[in-house]
């Protein structure tokens, strides 16, 4: 705190004056970041796809096509920060030929991160998944269909992934199929049970608080323990989802991704 020789009310107010500064600092300076400390290379690559599909039309492939606007050269006219191309890209702006979009979390990430980087992005190595065929792998080779259901489709012994597209960006789901036990949700982690008897329960945790832990076993039974009658319980922080890394091939992995970040919900 600054020391001002002055009257006492006087150095009152300079107190107050100096601490305010302060306070206001940092808060000053998390507002000059306008731009996320980084961007994926599978989110960019996501929202080049849906730019291609949903954008082009009106804003030409380089984004040159409405006056004062050119996305390749940084140029926008109501934007700063990446909440504020969230916000014209969700609310539209009212008097012209931009619409709202109903864009997920995880698209809004993919089209925000593209548009920050359009002027690098060249397409090599790009791959475009085809979703039909990351259905087929879900289904048959990756085993997915296995644990988890799709809208309530399928067994419950992991969560249910109808949604999946929406809750998750490109860049989480291409990590977590490389390396499912460093992105898993600490919500999602399988519980280990021995009741007192000697009873082994594996299974998913749903709910639990001090008292009692509910989870779907293994069986998919639903089950409600009492922590006071167990002699063991422990949240495991491996996970039996396998990794993809080795048994897919990257245009098999673009695939399953593409079916994955489809996957929104029941409409």
């Amino acid at each position: 705190m600054k020391i001002c020789w002055l009257s006492s009310r006087k150095l009152v107010f300079c107190a107050i004056f100096s601490a305010v500064l302060l306070f206001r600092g940092p808060a000053a300076h998390a507002q000059g970041q306008d731009r996320a400390p980084e961007y994926f290379q599978a989110d960019i690559q996501y929202g080049a796809q849906i730019f291609a599909t949903q954008c082009t039309a009106c804003h030409g492939t380089s984004g040159d096509q409405i006056p004062g606007v050119n996305f390749r050269a940084g140029q926008f006219k109501r934007v700063v920060t990446d909440n504020d191309l969230r916000a014209t890209i969700m609310n539209g702006v009212p008097g012209t030929a931009m619409q709202p979009f109903a864009f997920g979390a995880g698209e809004l990430t993919g089209i925000v991160s593209y548009l920050r980087n359009m002027s690098s992005f060249d397409g090599k190595g790009f791959m475009v998944g085809n979703a039909a065929h990351g259905r087929e792998l879900f289904a048959g080779a990756g085993n997915c269909a296995s644990c988890h259901a799709v809208n309530g489709k399928g067994p419950r012994v992991a969560p249910d992934l109808g949604d999946i597209g929406t809750l998750r960006t490109a860049d989480l789901l291409h990590k977590t199929l490389l390396d499912p036990g460093a992105t898993m949700l600490p919500a999602n982690r399988p519980v280990h049970a021995v009741t007192k008897d000697g009873k082994v329960i594996n299974g998913r945790r749903l709910n639990e608080d001090t008292y009692t832990v509910q989870l779907i076993d293994e069986q998919e039974h639903l089950v409600s323990l009492t922590k006071a009658d167990l002699r063991e319980f422990a949240v495991l922080k491996n996970t039996p989802m396998p990794s993809y890394k080795d048994k897919f091939s990257a245009q098999d992995l673009a695939d399953l991704e593409a079916y994955l970040l489809s996957l929104k919900g029941v409409k």
